[in-house]
């Protein structure tokens, strides 16, 4: 079974339904390492996120892991863990 990645393209799309973007943000730009607060996102958009990514991926992800100081690369790295973790069950 092939397992699914979390791709930094599929949080920007994300990001954009859950919470729209900041003009003076380029969500297209490396973004990877921008904490999420300077990105503009606090956490009430963090949390919509992430239960955005929790319903489509079907994974849980803890509050503690969507603080606005984390940065993409640091969502990429929890969501495809949990991912992987579950792929694990499931096989």
């Amino acid at each position: 079974m092939a397992s699914i990645q979390f791709t930094l393209d599929d949080l920007r799309r994300i990001l954009l339904e859950a919470a729209g973007a900041d003009e003076s943000v380029d969500l297209d730009a490396d973004i990877q390492d921008t904490t999420f607060a300077v990105l503009g996102y606090e956490s009430i958009a963090l949390l919509e996120t992430g239960g955005r990514i929790e319903r489509e991926y079907g994974i849980v992800l803890d509050d503690d892991d969507l603080g606005d100081d984390i940065t993409p690369r640091d969502l990429l790295d929890i969501v495809n863990a949990q991912l992987s973790l579950s792929g694990a069950r499931a096989a």
